[in-house]
């Protein structure tokens, strides 16, 4: 993969708590940064039939290896094209690109 695959933007947000006016913690989205990205929806297996079926999309999502990419961990979330992706697993290394497994 090289940089000309990369033609999505991706914009990743950490996980926050803050407490409201009544004292009561409240979980919101914090907006750390937004990269390229390159989207592969996964098909075929029987897995990813039955995620379809649940109107999920299972997808892989590759980015350039940097600093911040390497702070994302599963609990974090990503916005591609208004889709919103919840990460399944910490992102792993592959050479100078970083790839994740997401759902949507």
């Amino acid at each position: 993969m090289n940089a000309s695959d990369l033609a999505k933007r991706a914009s990743f947000y950490q996980p926050v708590e803050e407490r409201d006016a009544d004292g009561m913690l409240v979980q919101g989205w914090l907006l750390r940064f937004t990269c390229a990205a390159n989207v592969c929806y996964l098909r075929g297996s029987e897995a990813v039939m039955q995620a379809r079926l649940q109107s999920k999309a299972p997808a892989i999502v590759t980015v350039r290896d940097f600093p911040q990419t390497r702070q994302v961990t599963s609990e974090w979330r990503v916005e591609i094209d208004g889709r919103t992706f919840h990460l399944k697993e910490d992102p792993r290394p592959e050479g100078r690109m970083q790839a994740m497994l997401v759902e949507g």
